[in-house]
């Protein structure tokens, strides 16, 4: 690949981050380079998010209609992204492309929308041909730009201003760690909207009715626990070499421990036993409630997937792959694996 023209390329104010230098690198390196300016883009924008933010999301709360994206290029498949992730998360939206927008589509406007240009430089000729035809229609005008002293900004009621970031392309030139920066402008706009009006995971069910996050939405535990003869569950005082047959067999990486009364004592996972291997000599011979995890996490098998899923990656100290379920006498009736929750429905 030919260098680019000096006279257009923008250097750097990375140290050694220069055509000359990336030249020499491994593609990993390289990557581990766009990695790390793309993550210094997103940082920046903490300092940025502001009233204007909170006007915004004001306005968009508000809106008796839809909101209509628009962009141009690059920008404009970030503005079909932002559209799609808006009307997933309960705030009516459309893309509109300036091209087609100015052949008659402009025509799916109304007066009781808002507008949402992207544009990086704010200067985009094609979305400045849609500006006096907005005008005329009197809807609150937006702007998603990496320069909020552009004509089109000026044109704005409300700029959101994602910086000029140093572009990871060693050229300066091709849109990387800007549209990076824009993306996450608009994810924080979708999030804000998203606790502003209050949707709940119950309405994101009735907009996701198919899919995983439907079924997360909607499904509970119940329907998808190990329970019954497929529930893995070993009394306390059976040796670690019986635990390890019911592991195996049940083929959940985890056992349920029960007490004499069958209520749930703790559970053994295969972490457990890893770790357990390392520090005894002659482990098999141990009796489980000597090396078991004692109150274990549980859930009622009434909660929702998508609450498993969150108990399960939440957990403190660190995340876990199953939960128990248990009846009202403490006694285990299932267990959730998280691969079950993840597992797309089959229809």
């Amino acid at each position: 690949m030919d260098k680019a023209d000096p006279a257009l390329r923008v250097e750097s104010a990375a140290p050694g981050y220069s055509l000359e230098v990336l030249a020499g690198l491994s593609p990993h390196a390289v990557a581990r380079e766009v990695a790390r300016l793309e993550a210094a883009a997103v940082a920046d924008l903490a300092g940025r998010f502001g009233a204007e933010f909170d006007r915004a999301v004001e306005l968009l709360a508000a809106l008796a209609g839809r909101l209509v994206v628009a962009g141009a290029g690059k920008s404009g498949l970030l503005a079909q992204r932002l559209a799609a992730t808006l009307t997933a998360t309960g705030t009516p939206a459309i893309f509109l492309h300036p091209a087609d927008a100015v052949h008659g589509d402009l025509g799916v406007v109304r007066a009781d929308d808002a507008v949402l240009l992207v544009s990086k430089s704010g200067e985009t000729e094609e979305l400045a041909r849609l500006v006096p035809a907005l005008e005329r229609i009197g809807v609150p005008l937006l702007l998603l730009t990496g320069n909020p002293g552009s004509a089109l900004a000026r044109a704005a009621s409300i700029v959101l201003d994602h910086g000029r970031p140093r572009e990871a392309c060693p050229h300066g030139l091709a849109p990387t760690s800007s549209i990076t920066a824009a993306g996450v402008v608009g994810d924080a706009l979708a999030v804000a909207l998203m606790l502003r009006r209050g949707i709940s995971v119950r309405d994101l069910a009735l907009l996701h009715p198919a899919g995983l996050v439907g079924r997360s939405a909607t499904t509970p535990v119940r329907a998808v626990m190990h329970h019954g003869a497929d529930l893995p569950a070993i009394a306390e005082t059976a040796t670690l070499r019986e635990a390890l047959g019911e592991i195996v067999s049940k083929r959940l990486g985890m056992t349920t421990v029960v007490d004499g009364e069958g209520r749930l004592a703790g559970v053994l996972t295969d972490g457990d036993l890893k770790r357990i291997l390392l520090r005894y000599a002659e482990p098999l011979a141990l009796r489980v409630r000597d090396v078991m995890t004692a109150g274990p996490r549980t859930i009622d098998s009434g909660a929702l997937i998508a609450d498993a899923v969150r108990a399960m990656e939440e957990n403190e100290p660190g995340p876990i792959t199953s939960l128990v379920i248990v009846d009202e006498a403490g006694r285990p009736r299932g267990v959730v694996h998280l691969h079950d929750c993840l597992r797309p429905a089959r229809g």
